[in-house]
């Protein structure tokens, strides 16, 4: 089969690897119908996640069909329609029974991670029947894969972490996928204001389109400012952090207000300050975390009910075969106006119809995959 393949710092490749098949007797074999990129995925082929080695697929966030279960799968059967969750969930580890599957000690992040992951035309899911979510008929893939990763973690670790209530302040530092999840899920809780702090216009302009009551482009660096103005002094009841940059935890802390919470989402590659001297006195909280994805079961029957539609997030679809070009275009995301990208696969993958390697060109854009690899380090590295 064809998969988006680890070969190391700055290089991915896409390649034949052997299908994924049963090994435990809680598995599933998924084909994959429709996946996508994370920015933790550039993270990854920028050398940041140590846990991923060399030869591993990428990707944790997948919509598909089963196409073979282990003997002790109870909940699924071939040919349902699913959502693979970017978390991986044993359901017996004190973790889980803590109600922290991310921190699961036989799983966690494991897809894309230290598992073979999603960026695949099959993925093999451990502990099936708690990794895997059935998708309504009335909601489309490409809706429902939303749910994998980037909706649950901007309620469960952002709007729910953030302690988001009715008629509060809310500001959210930074209008990526996630922060614009965030967004759409702190209406649930009907907050008076919703703030939404960006660089970038296009996603700015989006953000008020989903329901941002104020819009601030930080390129002055004036943000802070505006929201205490806004706020007659007294600052926010929610910040919620939402790129994991030192400047964005800056700006967290300064515009929390007396009894407020910080919720960090942002994933930090370097360290941070936290000015105690100036926020003890304010009786803060402090949360953070790695999402757990137990939200899924309700954030579907608010879809099928039309209360949320997270199909507003998509703005690119590429072919699976297009997937390097895919990476350029979201490393470039401000150029390119993209927040988040669909990968459609091949209605009838490769292997199914016994297509070669070579037929399938895995091997035939070798100058292309590296001069898009180059592209992209490029544009993802910093100083």
């Amino acid at each position: 089969m064809k998969a988006v393949v680890y070969q190391g710092p700055g290089e991915i490749e896409v390649k034949e690897v052997p299908r994924p098949t049963i090994l435990e007797l809680t598995d599933a074999i998924v084909r994959i119908t429709k996946t996508t990129i994370c920015g933790t995925d550039l993270a990854i082929l920028k050398g940041g996640v140590a846990t991923v080695e060399a030869g591993r697929v990428i990707g944790h966030e997948a919509v598909g069909v089963i196409t073979a279960i282990g003997s002790g799968v109870r909940n699924f059967k071939p040919g349902d329609r699913v959502i693979v969750s970017c978390i991986t969930a044993c359901g017996g580890c004190e973790y889980c029974r803590r109600g922290l599957p991310s921190n699961c000690v036989n799983g966690g992040w494991a897809l894309g991670n230290t598992l073979d992951g999603c960026q695949a035309e099959y993925v093999r899911v451990p502990f099936a029947d708690n990794g895997l979510h059935h998708i309504p008929d009335p909601i489309s893939e490409e809706k429902a894969l939303m749910l994998a990763d980037i909706v649950p973690t901007g309620l469960e670790v952002g709007v729910m972490n953030g302690d988001v209530r009715f008629g509060d302040v809310v500001a959210i530092v930074g209008a990526g996928p996630v922060g614009l999840a965030a967004l759409l899920t702190a209406q649930f809780f009907s907050p008076a204001e919703i703030i939404v702090v960006d660089l970038d216009e296009h996603r700015l302009a989006l953000a008020e389109k989903l329901g941002a009551t104020m819009v601030i482009n930080n390129r002055d660096g004036n943000a802070t400012e505006l929201i205490l103005e806004k706020t007659n002094g007294r600052g926010v009841d929610t910040a919620i952090e939402a790129v994991g940059h030192p400047l964005t935890c800056k700006a967290a802390q300064e515009i929390i207000g007396v009894g407020g919470t910080i919720a960090n989402i942002g994933v930090y590659s370097q360290s941070a300050e936290l000015h105690k001297e100036e926020l003890w006195v304010k009786n803060i909280t402090i949360r953070m975390g790695v999402v757990n994805t137990t939200t899924i079961p309700v954030l579907l029957k608010t879809m099928e009910n039309g209360k949320l539609d997270p199909g507003q997030l998509i703005t690119h679809h590429f072919p699976f075969d297009d997937v390097l070009h895919a990476y350029d275009v979201f490393a470039n995301a401000a150029k390119e106006q993209a927040v988040k990208i669909i990968l459609e696969m091949n209605d009838t993958p490769a292997g199914e119809v016994g297509i070669s390697a070579g037929e399938a060109g895995t091997s035939a854009n070798e100058a292309l995959v590296e001069s898009i690899v180059d592209q992209i380090m490029q544009r993802i590295s910093g100083p």
